[in-house]
């Protein structure tokens, strides 16, 4: 479908599981050239289903800096500039703010908000100096836009996702560079379970509870799948998206309209 991506080299962090890794396999499979970064090791990163392309495993700490300079450094250096960076890393921590610890705090900041400044720095320095007109897209969420009980780090660091994004579209549209961020509602992935579970604790109800809610808020009637927020990316990356840039793109099912 997107055949302009054939030969592209695109850095894809978070890229072992979850939607990094639905993400990952959809450049894989129109042909890219794939770096998936992550923090768990490549001989630990599942291998994905691909029909087609070029998938590369290297190891990542988006929130240390020498990190991420050596793993841009490395992927120039096999495959040129990284023309395409997704930027999938996230974690997310669950207490009501007056319980919550500052390390896990910090640790939503460190990797959500920094990790995301630390990755695109880099990358957009590259394209900067190779004049590559490239594309960077981060992966904030609804949380970006709205508050959720229980999520204060989280929802802090996506809504600084979010301000990075619109800061970064601003200063690169001189060098050609497209800045976007995709804004995925509720998505089954293990992080997302696992949110169920301990949202369940907190709030003294079951993780079935808190599912059924979940459909609930969603007009489309179902929740997202990792494909679903691959998709999106594929098009931002693509030519089809030439003119967008600074935007927060919903993949929520209408749970978020704005």
């Amino acid at each position: 479908m997107f055949t302009e991506l054939r030969g592209r080299t695109v850095l894809v962090t978070g890229g072992a599981q979850g939607i990094g890794e639905a993400i990952v396999s959809a450049f894989a499979g129109e042909g890219a050239r794939v770096f998936s970064a992550d923090l768990v090791h490549p001989a630990e990163q599942p291998d994905s289903d691909l029909s087609d392309g070029d998938v590369r495993r290297v190891h990542l700490d988006v929130s240390d800096e020498r990190s991420v300079e050596e793993v841009v450094g490395a992927v120039r250096g096999v495959a040129g500039v990284p023309e395409v960076l997704v930027n999938a890393a996230g974690i997310s921590t669950m207490a009501f703010a007056v319980d919550a610890e500052l390390s896990a705090w910090q640790r939503n900041i460190d990797v959500n908000a920094t990790g995301s400044f630390l990755i695109s720095r880099a990358v957009a320095r590259e394209q900067i100096a190779a004049g590559c007109a490239g594309r960077i897209i981060l992966i904030s969420s609804q949380a970006g836009k709205n508050g959720y009980r229980g999520m204060s780090g989280y929802v802090a660091s996506k809504h600084a996702v979010m301000g990075l994004t619109k800061t970064l579209a601003v200063e690169l549209a001189p060098q050609g560079i497209t800045v976007n961020a995709i804004c995925p509602g509720i998505i089954e992935t293990g992080m997302k379970h696992r949110e169920r579970r301990e949202g369940a604790v907190l709030r003294g109800v079951t993780a079935a509870d808190i599912e059924a809610e979940d459909c609930s808020q969603v007009p489309l009637g179902r929740t997202g799948t990792p494909q679903d927020v691959a998709g999106v990316a594929l098009f931002l990356a693509s030519g089809l998206a030439s003119y967008m840039t600074g935007q927060g793109i919903n993949v929520t099912g209408g749970m978020t309209m704005h």
